[in-house]
């Protein structure tokens, strides 16, 4: 039951990452990569508050965590396009905006996930 449910999380957070993806490519032309940030970000949250309610509420439920925290989140996040877009910052020669990109992604998503799991 695990497998599925990581499975199902996993396919809706990659359809939720792809519609960030498009929506931010439509409304955005800088060379900040926005939509992997606020896919990050946002993953971080729903982690953090979906962990937060399981324990507010007692429940150590292993579905929730199957379904939401490994795949939906797994699905929703993305690291490997962050560290790829952060790379291409640099290789383009992008060096501050690359730093930027680093600091600023890991400190948010740092900071709302100790301040939300609290």
């Amino acid at each position: 039951m695990n497998w599925f449910l990581v499975f199902i999380g996993g396919g809706f957070g990659s359809v939720a990452r792809y519609g960030i993806s498009v929506l931010v490519m439509k409304n955005y032309q800088g060379v900040l990569p926005v939509a992997s940030f606020i896919s990050n970000v946002s993953a971080c949250i729903i982690l953090a508050l979906a962990i937060w309610f399981s324990l507010s509420q007692g429940l150590e439920n292993r579905y929730l965590k199957a379904a939401v925290l490994v795949g939906f989140c797994g699905g929703f996040s993305t690291f490997s396009t962050f560290s790829y877009e952060t790379v291409q910052l640099i290789k383009n020669g992008n060096h501050l905006v690359a730093v930027g990109n680093v600091i600023l992604s890991v400190a948010v998503c740092l900071i709302l996930t100790y301040k939300l799991t609290k």
